[in-house]
């Protein structure tokens, strides 16, 4: 058999680090299910991030939030720690002057969940993605912060603010306060 520049390759370690039998793990991977589960649904996160596929039947939990607020790295956490499927919603201008929740949400309001944003965080965020825009204005932010908390109280959906907290932590405080279970352990 060659081996890697056409050279002959007799080390019989290198050729059974190839071999999968009964004594040996599939390349690294331990739990072959939990990284089926954790590919799977981190799959299901890119898929359905910001709305994009509406797929929310599989969802076990829709963020929902303002731009930046911190809602895909929470959703990929979410799925690539403990198989979770989570989705996110991103709750757009015309979306906050509604009364209403988005009519793609409404059939899944029991998997809602909001996340918060200071105004003074989420318009530094914004300032560095898009410096002098509308979309980092002062105004538009406090608009945008004011009108989703009044959501979020309107429609009973459980929030957090995600102004000080790492994604583990804003991920840990979903499970816990939603009870979800999680596929895999880290």
């Amino acid at each position: 058999m060659r081996g890697i520049g056409g050279r002959e390759r007799t080390d019989d370690r290198q050729a059974s680090v190839l071999r999968v039998g009964p004594d040996r793990r599939d390349r690294g991977i331990a739990d072959s299910v939990a990284y089926a589960t954790r590919i799977d649904a981190t799959n299901y996160a890119l898929a359905n991030d910001d709305g994009a596929a509406g797929d929310y039947a599989r969802a076990d939990v829709i963020l929902v939030g303002v731009s930046r607020s911190g809602k895909t790295p929470t959703c990929l956490y979410l799925a690539m720690q403990y198989g979770v499927y989570a989705a996110n919603y991103p709750l757009t201008e015309e979306d906050l002057e509604s009364t209403r929740l988005p009519a793609s949400l409404q059939a899944h309001r029991g998997k809602l969940f909001g996340l918060r944003i200071s105004t003074s965080r989420l318009q530094q965020i914004r300032q560095e993605r898009r410096a002098g825009s509308r979309y980092a204005s002062a105004a538009q932010v406090a608009f945008e912060t004011r009108a989703a908390e009044a959501l979020f109280q309107r429609h009973g959906i459980a929030s957090l603010d995600t102004t000080e907290c790492s994604i583990e932590e804003i991920s840990a405080r979903i499970l816990e306060a939603t009870g979800i279970e999680r596929r895999v352990r880290p």
